[in-house]
């Protein structure tokens, strides 16, 4: 019984929210514990070894198509007969047909990282070219056409076509009927437009470097209308591609200057991902939507669980906690709104900085990280953020990585990356429950506050919400005066009741008496000379004499 009750509160060490590889940096679960400077060299790493082992595989297939097609060169040039080389071909297209299914699959993973440039061109195009091909009885061999694939896919967006090509080619897909992006041809909504103006008010204070940093956002936000069909972690390494050429070239203008560039950063990528926003949020090559219906579904069924649970120090009985409580979880909800991952994480930041106040002026000391953790949880369960992984997920691939690595941005996302993970993996014991109560809980077979007890529901309802509070304080009251009236209608009845028998008992004693001492009416005597008919003979009254002097 001690050991349920004891409280074991949500503790995590502060060197768990840094990378796994030592470096200093934030790291986070999108990269496997790592920050994104490491999670990016080992991503390198293995693109690199990816790709060299492509390389190696359509080396190998050339060669050896090569020396099956001229095996069945020379062996049709020595058959006499038709009928006899027909088993050499027959052998020979099934070993082609299998190399084929093996260079496909192998070369499908490298194809995921790059965009080649084979895609920029129309399928019309592309099927029109083949059927050419045929007509002019041109024959290459399966290796030759998988290095001609490679040289596409490796070839930086820069080197694929000059400008003029790549305006043919747009003109080409709309007269053929193909969607183009909606990045580049759906009209700007006025946000878009507000962004745009800003950014080239802000590039102007720069001159001539902001002429270049103007052409080249606008260049790649082009080359990204063109890669709709790759996944949201080969769109991630394209933006942060770009990010990382920005910076080194802004770096060598500036001349080391870390805070201009970080600035001209900032202006950066608000302009791109405003611009980017609706293609790269969510995309419908992932499975963002999927976690974000699982994680809504997941905080809903944990609607039950209280303050004391989570062993969060926050009073919301006070005011001022009450109006930090309401602004942070506007602030986490607000996140959705915003398109820039910037704006996303200053949500974040605002959301985190009104829960420190709320546990500061809770226990009128400051804050510490063991109590911020379960205080997020909390605002996370109540608040049940609209696309929350999506948003999570979006600042992890397009966010300039300097703020999730450093600074209090990077402390304060890690942490929420951290809730959800908690939420997600909340059992009994997290919250100092027996396995069979949590079961119940979470079925909604029962509830933690007692159903059959109003008072006790409402008393513990009041911890939740400050209206419930005040309901609650209502029903006191209203219950006080209801005990009380009561008492008074009693008190009125038995006054009543008194009364009425107190004239009773006045009515019987009253009669008693008249019944004991009868009334006797006697006749009422005469005045003295009332009936005197002889009073003429009486002698006058007595006047009063004046005596003169």
């Amino acid at each position: 019984m001690s050991q349920r009750s004891e409280r074991r509160g949500i503790h995590v060490d502060q060197s768990e929210l840094l990378c796994k590889k030592g470096c200093g940096y934030y790291g986070n679960a999108a990269w496997q514990g790592l920050c994104s400077k490491c999670w990016r060299e080992e991503y390198q790493k293995a693109r690199q070894r990816q790709i060299q082992e492509d390389w190696a595989l359509a080396e190998k297939l050339q060669r050896e198509e090569e020396a099956a097609y001229v095996s069945s060169h020379s062996s049709y040039q020595t058959q006499p007969s038709q009928s006899q080389s027909q088993p050499s071909l027959a052998t020979f297209s099934k070993f082609e047909e299998k190399k084929t299914n093996e260079k496909t699959r192998k070369v499908t993973t490298v194809k995921k990282f790059f965009s080649p440039s084979s895609r920029t061109a129309p399928k019309k195009e592309s099927e029109k070219q083949e059927k050419e091909e045929k007509l002019q009885g041109r024959r290459e061999s399966h290796g030759e056409t998988l290095l001609r694939d490679l040289k596409g896919i490796f070839t930086h967006p820069w080197e694929m076509g000059s400008p003029t090509e790549a305006l043919v080619s747009r003109l080409r897909e709309s007269h053929e009927g193909k969607t183009p992006s909606p990045s580049i041809t759906r009209q700007s909504s006025i946000e878009t437009d507000r962004v745009s103006r800003d950014f080239m008010e802000f590039l102007k204070t720069l001159q001539k470097p902001g002429r270049e940093i103007h052409k080249q956002s606008r260049a790649f936000i082009e080359s990204m209308g063109n890669k709709k069909d790759l996944g949201a972690e080969e769109l991630s390494e394209c933006v942060q591609d770009f990010y990382q050429g920005m910076s080194d070239r802004l770096l060598n203008h500036f001349k080391g200057s870390s805070e201009k560039v970080e600035r001209v950063m900032d202006q950066v990528e608000k302009y791109i991902m405003t611009r980017l926003y609706k293609s790269v949020f969510c995309p419908e090559t992932s499975d963002d939507e999927k976690k974000d219906l699982t994680t809504q579904r997941r905080i809903r069924a944990l609607h039950w669980v209280t303050i004391q649970m989570l062993c969060v120090p926050v009073d919301e009985e006070i005011p001022e906690v009450s109006d930090s409580v309401v602004k942070a979880i506007t602030d986490i909800i607000e996140m959705d709104s915003k398109r820039v991952p910037r704006d996303k994480l200053a949500c974040i930041t605002s959301c985190s900085k009104h829960i420190f106040n709320a546990i500061r002026v809770t226990k009128n000391e400051p804050a510490s990280a063991d109590d911020f953790l379960p205080t997020l949880i909390y605002i996370v369960l109540k608040a049940n953020p609209p696309r929350l992984q999506s948003n999570i997920q979006y600042i992890t691939r397009f966010c300039n990585p300097s703020r999730l690595m450093t600074g209090e941005d990077g402390y304060y996302f890690t942490n929420l990356c951290c809730a959800v993970a908690f939420i997600e993996k909340l059992d009994a014991h997290s919250l100092n429950l027996s396995p069979e109560d949590f079961e119940r809980y979470m079925s909604g077979q029962a509830s933690p506050r007692r159903q059959d007890d109003p008072a006790a529901w409402l008393q513990s309802g009041s911890r939740f919400n400050p209206a419930l509070s005040q309901i609650h304080n209502n029903l006191s009251v209203l219950s006080n005066l209801e005990k009380r009236q009561q008492q008074v209608i009693e008190g009125a009845q038995s006054l009543q009741t008194e009364l009425v028998e107190w004239q009773d008992s006045v009515a019987r004693e009253v009669q008693e008496i008249m019944e004991r001492y009868p009334l006797e009416i006697k006749s009422r005597a005469s005045a003295i000379d009332a009936e005197n008919v002889e009073n003429d003979r009486l002698p006058p009254p007595l006047q009063p004499q004046v005596f003169a002097g």
